[in-house]
């Protein structure tokens, strides 16, 4: 398990979506911030409310060039019931493989049942960690808000601006 520090490369990760398509990470997100979601399942509340935060601050996050893709180990139809109810705008993935994500980037994993614990990434716009956010159990996760405020302190704050 190796975790993921600032200025490292986000791992390549392919992202299954509900109908078949796959996202590929962190190519889907060149060219913006990113926001990689990893929660624990549809029957977590935690997760969920995070979710529907990330939603609300769908027009904010734009607002500073970023984009949010989230995944767990959840089946295809759990995911797309998830995303339908939840009324998510963003890319949700499922069928992930908690040895894989604890192995490519540090991720925690609960053993019995198996699913990955909330983790998150914040990515800059070349697919490099800005933070990486671990949580051993049901809390400890990015919040929009945090993450808005730190780009637009990167966007302050960078040699270009």
């Amino acid at each position: 398990m190796t975790l993921l520090h600032p200025g490292d490369r986000f791992p390549d990760l392919d992202v299954a979506l509900p109908g078949g398509e796959t996202l590929h990470l962190p190519d889907a997100l060149a060219g913006s911030f990113g926001v990689v979601l990893f929660y624990r399942g549809s029957w977590c509340p935690y997760c969920k409310a995070q979710l529907r935060a990330f939603q609300r601050s769908l027009d904010t996050l734009a607002g500073v060039d970023a984009k949010v893709v989230a995944l767990s180990v959840d089946d295809e139809a759990t995911t797309r019931e998830l995303a339908v109810t939840l009324r998510l705008d963003f890319p949700v993935g499922h069928s992930a493989d908690p040895d894989q994500l604890a192995r490519t980037t540090g991720a925690f994993v609960n053993d019995d049942p198996r699913y990955v614990q909330s983790t998150g990434f914040v990515l800059d716009p070349d697919g490099r960690v800005v933070v990486s956010v671990y949580s051993s159990g049901a809390i400890g996760r990015l919040v929009p808000d945090d993450v808005v405020g730190l780009i637009r302190y990167i966007r302050e704050h960078s040699p270009a601006a």
